[in-house]
């Protein structure tokens, strides 16, 4: 089968099998066979690996992980595309197709099923609408992963990784700080796609830990905790918390708890870290 990364081939497989490109699914698929290298090198596939492709496309970056790992399982929520992935895979006798809405699948099974349980990897060219529920959703559900690695818009990846008092920062920063190291490891410019989208992406390594960098009682409510402080910027900690009606907390015991930890009631939750964060909702 032909590299997919080289644009004429992708072209020659659209025409063939007549394919419309769906602005719903946020459809851009990647031309670049440098890009993908970089992809499968920073994602560190080997054959002991099974890896999730998020999204396949027509198939291009999953020829090369197919080359790469040992299993692979990818998720498509276009039917019009399995006809097509049936197609350009057919070489590959380690790739199992799904046609479903990776927000649904029962990922849990899926490790089961095809690792035995033991941590994947998951490797994804990810349409912006929809890059936080599904990185949420994988760290939430406690999937176990080794890592994720991700085509993302450029904006959204310089998110996951920038630290308190940047403009950037809020709760998708710390959220992804609890439970992993992000690293961006290519810049990707418009062109490497078909169709070409508006912004600049970037690919980046999200590699789990494996245990959070802080210690809480209840994930759940540091994460309400962190929603609050950022749901109204501009405020202080103190009057966004006491406004968040699922934390059940007063201005009073907002700002007892910031003078325990030697900090005026004045303090916005953009200048908290991860740490800071942990201590309050322990406090709280």
């Amino acid at each position: 089968m032909a590299n997919l990364g080289i644009p004429q081939n992708t072209i020659d497989v659209l025409q063939k099998h007549n394919f419309h490109f769906q602005k719903k699914y946020g459809q851009n698929f990647l031309i670049d066979t440098s890009v993908l290298e970089r992809i499968i090198s920073a994602a560190e596939i080997t054959e002991e690996d099974c890896v999730l492709e998020i999204g396949p496309g027509i198939g291009t970056m999953t020829q090369y992980l197919a080359e790469a790992a040992g299993e692979v399982v990818a998720v498509e929520i276009d039917k019009a595309l399995i006809p097509i992935l049936e197609h350009t895979l057919s070489e590959y006798h380690n790739v199992t197709i799904i046609n479903d809405d990776i927000l649904k699948v029962d990922i849990h099974q899926i490790v089961e099923e095809k690792n035995a349980g033991k941590p994947i990897k998951v490797v994804a060219n990810l349409p912006y609408y929809i890059t936080t529920p599904i990185i949420m959703g994988l760290f939430e559900s406690h999937v176990p992963l080794k890592s994720i690695t991700i085509m993302v818009q450029k904006e959204v990846a310089d998110r996951m990784q920038v630290g308190p008092g940047t403009k950037d920062y809020g709760a998708l920063s710390l959220a992804v700080q609890y439970y992993a190291k992000p690293e961006i490891v290519a810049n990707v410019p418009p062109n490497c796609f078909i169709p070409r989208p508006n912004v600049g992406s970037a690919v980046i390594r999200l590699t789990r830990y494996d245990k959070p960098p802080v210690e809480v009682a209840d994930e759940r409510k540091l994460f309400a905790l962190i929603r609050a402080s950022f749901n109204q910027r501009r405020k202080t900690l103190v009057n966004g918390l006491a406004n968040a009606a699922e934390l059940h907390v007063t201005k009073e015991q907002v700002a007892a708890a910031l003078e325990q930890m030697g900090l005026p009631a004045t303090v916005r939750g953009e200048t908290f870290t991860l740490e800071q964060f942990a201590e309050l909702s322990k406090l709280l």
